[in-house]
């Protein structure tokens, strides 16, 4: 995996972003999950920097980023690495809150998107309605606010095998990570933690926006409502396609690195 010691640091308006850069050639980057940080694509990373230039930030707040003390949005925070870098358009792919930061980007800074790839995500509007994730989520966010870390990471895990899989069913070496990251994330924060993000609401409204070439990706295990929610997005974009990631749940990009990788790099080369 790679260490804080092999990371890049952009020294924005609220402290100091963390990001991987690698590889040359067309912008692909790379935007994670919650809680996690850029090391989620880890397996990826080589196979695409052999052809493209990859950037792999870690999020404000998350993996070795600073913390927010003032308002901020996730695509402003990406929009000025970018232009810090002198760098874009890009492609960029997200997993789950990676896939909404890449549609916020999209609908809030157009140019310097040319291609996005979702991942067990839509537009930051999709909210989970069925009861098993509604009582994670209640269970999760009672626990961040009281302090209880090992509910909370309990909690967080079973969403990589879903509700259902078992924790048996996944490889250790998967939630291993997955925990390692997180927890990593999680203890760069307090309980009493004023939340600053401001987020980009509407955004299912403005899909009629894109005119740039979009795959929202999922595992077939994931619920029918996100699969629902992502035909429903690339059904609004000309040109826009789905693609199923068989055998697997949320975490796709982890469970079958191999096959994520294939799918991203025919859709980079239709590009």
């Amino acid at each position: 995996m790679i260490g804080a010691s092999d990371l890049r640091s952009f020294p924005s308006a609220d402290g100091d972003l963390a990001y991987r850069d690698t590889g040359s050639g067309d912008l692909v980057v790379l935007l994670h999950s919650g809680f996690v940080d850029h090391r989620i694509w880890d397996d990826h990373v080589p196979a695409l920097a052999e052809r493209y230039r990859v950037i792999a930030p870690d999020t404000r707040g998350h993996g070795f980023s600073a913390n927010a003390t003032a308002p901020f949005r996730w695509a402003d925070d990406l929009a000025a690495l970018l232009h810090h870098l002198d760098a874009g358009p890009a492609v960029l792919v997200g997993l789950s809150m990676g896939g909404v930061i890449a549609t916020d980007t999209l609908l809030e800074h157009p140019a310097l998107v040319r291609a996005v790839v979702t991942a067990g995500a839509a537009t930051g509007d999709f909210r989970h309605t069925d009861p098993w994730h509604r009582e994670l989520q209640e269970t999760l966010a009672g626990a961040l606010a009281a302090g209880d870390v090992t509910t909370w990471l309990d909690a967080f895990l079973r969403l990589v095998p879903g509700p259902d899989r078992s924790a048996d069913d996944i490889d250790p070496e998967i939630l291993r990570r997955v925990r390692e990251m997180a927890l990593h994330t999680l203890s760069k924060h307090g309980p009493d933690e004023k939340d600053w993000l401001v987020r980009v609401t509407g955004s299912f409204d403005r899909v009629g926006e894109i005119r740039v070439p979009l795959l929202a990706v999922n595992g077939s295990l994931e619920p029918d409502e996100l699969h629902a929610a992502a035909e429903r997005l690339a059904g609004a974009v000309p040109g826009g396609r789905t693609a199923t990631v068989d055998g697997t749940g949320h975490y796709s990009a982890l469970e079958r690195p191999d096959a994520f990788t294939r799918l991203l790099l025919d859709f980079l080369a239709s590009l």
